[in-house]
């Protein structure tokens, strides 16, 4: 709560690589994550589950599904000064509306007890009244530009790109004195055929797989089968897995003639003989690790002004 979130990073207990920034391209398999994830809690603690900012349109369909799908005990909901597009999130209107991927209970009409057009509700037969029902907490700030999108999105990219330093510094010595650029730390090497190799957010034809995994961010990920394979590698996979994520990494090479691949990363030994999926996503290093290395002459490794922005 104290101080950004970069500033205080640990290891999550359970953790899946999403690997895009927002869920909109492939809600299923974001509704499936926050499924997995939330498998392994076990009551024995408060929880406090801290949703997106994305509430319009399928994003409030799809809160409403999270809502049916975990069943909190008290929502927080915060209103944004002068936007009053959103309903309060009361107990019956999660039941009665439909999310993205689920449906709302259907109202139904009882018998009409007088003979004038006033029409009451009731719940369906078989409704169990004593559901546990969740207690709304609204709160409604009064100082304007609350919740503005825009800023927020800037924002939200920084400390995005801060909590990626923050993660590599652990690559640091502890010791107080210069820090060292990625080029000059020495990485771990993979052979090809000791991981499975995916690519979260488009299709990649196998032939140009090594340049999309060069010089990029991965989860470091544990699927439950045994990677195996006939040749020397690589091993793709073709479907996207929801599996444990043990820490992130930076692939700094791709050793094409002795089939390895160099990996950067802070995670303990111990947790990395665990490893054996690499999950690549549309999460890119941070432009001033790759455009600030120290002691290079002429051009930097993996940055061109070469390019066309028109594209």
């Amino acid at each position: 709560l104290l101080g950004p979130p970069f500033a205080h990073q640990q290891m999550p207990r359970k953790m899946v690589y999403f690997g895009q920034t927002s869920c909109e391209q492939d809600t299923e398999r974001y509704l499936d994550v926050v499924k997995y994830v939330f498998s392994c809690y076990k009551k024995e603690v408060p929880l406090v589950i801290n949703t997106m900012g994305w509430v319009k349109g399928e994003g409030l369909l799809l809160l409403i599904d999270l809502i049916r799908l975990l069943s909190p005990s008290h929502i927080v909901q915060m209103d944004v000064y002068d936007w009053k597009a959103m309903a309060p999130l009361t107990p019956e209107h999660v039941r009665f509306s439909a999310g993205l991927h689920t449906k709302g209970k259907q109202q139904s009409k009882c018998k009409q007890l007088r003979a004038d057009s006033m029409e009451s509700w009731q719940y369906p037969e078989g409704e169990d009244m004593s559901a546990p029902q969740h207690k709304l907490l609204y709160i409604h700030p009064e100082f304007p530009r609350a919740g503005l999108a825009g800023e927020a999105r800037v924002h939200s990219s920084i400390l995005r790109d801060m909590s990626i330093l923050g993660y590599l510094g652990d690559l640091q010595s502890p010791d107080i004195g210069a820090v060292l650029p990625l080029h000059s730390l020495v990485p771990y090497q993979v052979p090809f055929n000791a991981v499975a190799v995916r690519v979260i957010h488009t299709d990649v034809a196998p032939s140009n797989i090594m340049y999309a995994v060069n010089a990029s961010w991965v989860g470091l990920c544990c699927i439950p089968e045994e990677v195996r394979c006939q040749t020397d590698g690589p091993v793709l996979l073709t479907q996207t897995p929801i599996c444990d994520c043990l820490g992130f990494g930076i692939v700094r090479g791709v050793d094409m003639e002795k089939k390895l691949y160099h990996i950067l990363t802070p995670v303990p030994p111990e947790n990395l003989r665990l490893v054996n999926c690499l999950l690549l996503g549309n999460i890119a290093i941070p432009n001033c690790v790759l455009v600030g290395q120290q002691g290079i002459e002429g051009e930097i490794p993996y940055v061109t002004s070469d390019y066309n922005y028109s594209i």
